[in-house]
């Protein structure tokens, strides 16, 4: 989602070196180092110094060396992680719950924005003075480009398509113009320099624009918000050594909190960020990305009219909203 990534000289690897080279499993064996994962979804540079500082802390704190990896798109941190390239990292919610399901991770901690929120929004942007409204959007009359996020995107796809496009019959591809998919900040770029018409973003990605492209910023304005989504996790891998797992989710959820010197240095790194902190959390954290999902297969369902799996998708939505009333929030 959202945020920026590293150094210039450090490039993602490969995924076809992930797989030659990569462990999908193994005994939780003792480990000096871990890789972790931040995702490009705003401006890579920045993004990076923007996180050194807190993983040079998560070093000093843990005894463990830590090697930054950043990438532009989730499915490659997603195949690092499953491939133990990486070992922990900061993921979406949906590409958090991917890992989960595929990279043998487990959620330790989520993030709190500068006001102590831990949910944002999606949103629909659009150029200033262009006249266009959210009706003039969901006409579908073929006359607009479409700016929308990466597939495993929370904002920038699920809470889109779940929230506005599938409950109204639309699908992006029959409704516009043309459709491309990039990340937030190319596609605030694009709409800014009228190169796209309509796009996904998310409520952070705003901020970000405002403070760091204040002219380009002015430029936007948003025509639709979604409800509330998860906001971002720490996630680690389940084989690791219990007790490093420990170190580094005592890390997060502590960070910032002293109120000293240190704790003082500490809340300036994570301004940078626009966080105020890290809160304690597990799986369960992801359950509202398991609902949109259910509820996207359902209408998939529906739209296909198969009785059978209009059947079977409705209990398995059914069985995830029964679950999330019964974990904790």
């Amino acid at each position: 989602m959202k945020r920026r990534s590293i150094l210039a000289g450090l490039a993602a690897v490969p995924l076809a070196s992930l797989a030659a080279c990569g462990k999908s499993g193994g005994a939780k064996a003792a480990i000096d180092t871990i890789n972790f994962s931040v995702l490009s979804a705003q401006d890579q540079q920045s993004m990076g110094a923007f996180w050194q500082p807190v993983l040079d802390d998560l070093a000093k704190a843990t005894g463990l060396k830590v090697k930054p990896f950043f990438a532009t798109n989730y499915a490659a941190l997603i195949e690092a992680m499953r491939f133990n390239q990486v070992q922990a990292g900061w993921f979406s919610a949906l590409s958090g719950l991917e890992a989960v399901r595929r990279a043998q991770a487990k959620v330790v901690a989520r993030t709190a924005d500068r006001d102590g929120l831990t949910s944002y929004r999606s949103v629909l942007i659009v150029k200033k003075g262009r006249g266009l409204t959210l009706d003039k959007v969901l006409k579908c009359d073929k006359r607009l480009g479409f700016g929308i996020g990466d597939a495993k995107s929370t904002s920038g796809t699920l809470a889109p398509m779940s929230y506005l496009f599938t409950p109204r019959g639309i699908e992006p591809s029959e409704c516009f113009k043309t459709v491309r998919s990039a990340s937030h900040q190319a596609n605030f770029f694009a709409v800014a320099n009228g190169v796209l018409d309509v796009a996904t973003n998310n409520t952070v990605g705003q901020i970000f624009y405002k403070r760091d492209y204040p002219a380009l910023a002015d430029k936007v304005e948003i025509i639709w918000t979604s409800p509330d989504l998860p906001e971002s996790a720490i996630v680690v891998r389940k084989d690791l050594d219990p007790a490093v797992v420990k170190k580094i989710a005592d890390f997060f959820t502590t960070y910032g909190k002293a109120q000293d010197a240190e704790g003082e240095r500490q809340r300036k790194n994570l301004e940078k960020l626009e966080y105020s902190g890290f809160l304690p959390a597990d799986d369960s954290y992801l359950q509202p990305i398991r609902q949109m999902e259910a509820g996207e297969a359902l209408r998939e369902a529906q739209r296909s009219g198969d009785a059978a799996r209009i059947a079977q998708t409705k209990q398995a939505y059914e069985a995830v909203l029964t679950a999330g009333k019964t974990l904790a929030p």
